[in-house]
């Protein structure tokens, strides 16, 4: 290479640094953890009194510091609604997490867990451990998941491949959208064959009523250690968001950070599909209006996303109560009103991107 193309590359890449630096703000950031971490303690108070039964704050407290289980009350919150709320909370910071390792490290505005075939290849997996191995553990349906979640994603990443021209965003996302479609046909054929399509119905819908303790304590170790593992990668993701050229002459290695990085959405993916079935759009979101809040620098994109994508799901799910009670409408659905709008806005924008 040439003293000039060195010289070029060199003042690019202190550009797009001092840009990082500049577009940051740490005070948002702050403002949104410590304001998102009082209103998510909020929202989980009010999810947890309201329902079918409604319940004063006073009874909540009493049930969560000093549980009487002779109370029917207290019996509904410990059994029913605090398993359901941290799960809700728990599958919102693995949503908005995956969604925005994916789009930093891609550098596609698109990327979604849902939209990339991981949420539909978990939940294949998920299909064929309830036609082939009924009563399996949820320890081992997790592991599946995980499993669904990687197949998903390398057929996707693979298809998307083949074409001339190699990957780019919008052949990702169609590969992801033609893939979603098959492997959720594929589920519903297994669901009629094997008649299980009860058992899976729940998934269909996305939801997290039945969530409970056992599931939350099988689940909680594999989220927190992924999220610790983003946060730890969150400077090297910054630099990928850059592209790959400007991430090397910063003297970043891509190939192990990426490789991480997939295993972390992979973990986070399939555990939240585990959960809480079909819901996207919740790591297509929040990661766009993080970085609009915060700036492009990862290291405040992931922890400010895992707040304001458990806040989404608690309040999604408070409102999925609340819409025509006493009946339950998906949570899935609920979310695609607000993701679906916003699919369109993000694609016609990023337009002549892709």
């Amino acid at each position: 290479m040439s003293l000039s193309k060195i010289e070029v590359n060199l003042t690019k890449r202190d550009s797009e640094v001092k840009t990082i630096a500049l577009s940051s703000r740490p005070w948002a950031a702050t403002l949104i953890l410590v304001g998102g971490m009082i209103a998510l303690i909020f929202g989980i108070a009010l999810s947890v009194s309201f329902g079918a039964a409604d319940i004063k704050f006073m009874t909540v407290w009493s049930a969560v510091f000093h549980y009487n289980p002779d109370l029917t009350q207290h019996q509904i919150i410990q059994e029913l609604r605090l398993p359901r709320v941290l799960g809700g909370a728990m599958v919102g910071v693995c949503f908005a997490v995956a969604g925005a390792i994916m789009q930093g490290m891609t550098r596609n505005p698109l990327a979604d867990s849902g939209l990339l075939g991981l949420n539909a290849g978990a939940g294949f997996a998920l299909a064929l451990c309830f036609a082939f191995f009924p009563g399996l553990p949820f320890m081992f349906l997790i592991l599946f998941s995980f499993l669904g979640a990687g197949l998903g994603a390398s057929l996707v990443f693979g298809i998307g491949s083949m074409a001339r021209g190699g990957l780019t965003p919008l052949r990702l996302v169609l590969a992801g959208a033609a893939l979603s479609a098959l492997l959720s046909a594929l589920s519903e054929g297994i669901a009629l064959y094997f008649r299980i399509g009860q058992d899976l119905a729940f998934w269909y819908a996305g939801g997290v009523a039945g969530t409970s303790w056992l599931q939350l304590k099988i689940m909680f170790p594999w989220v927190a250690a992924a999220v610790a593992g983003a946060i730890m990668l969150s400077r090297s993701i910054t630099m990928l968001s850059l592209g790959d050229e400007v991430a090397k002459g910063l003297g970043l290695r891509s190939g192990p950070v990426k490789l991480a990085g997939t295993l972390i959405v992979l973990i986070l993916a399939g555990a939240a599909v585990s959960v809480v079935g079909a819901v996207g759009f919740v790591g297509l979101i929040i990661p766009h209006l993080t970085r609009k809040l915060v700036g492009v620098d990862y290291r405040w994109i992931i922890p400010c996303s895992a707040i304001l994508g458990a806040l989404l799901v608690v309040f999604a799910d408070l409102a999925a109560r609340m819409v025509n009670p006493p009946y339950e409408t998906p949570l899935g659905a609920l979310i695609a009103l607000i993701g679906v709008p916003f699919f369109l806005y993000i694609s016609r924008k990023e337009g002549r991107e892709l």
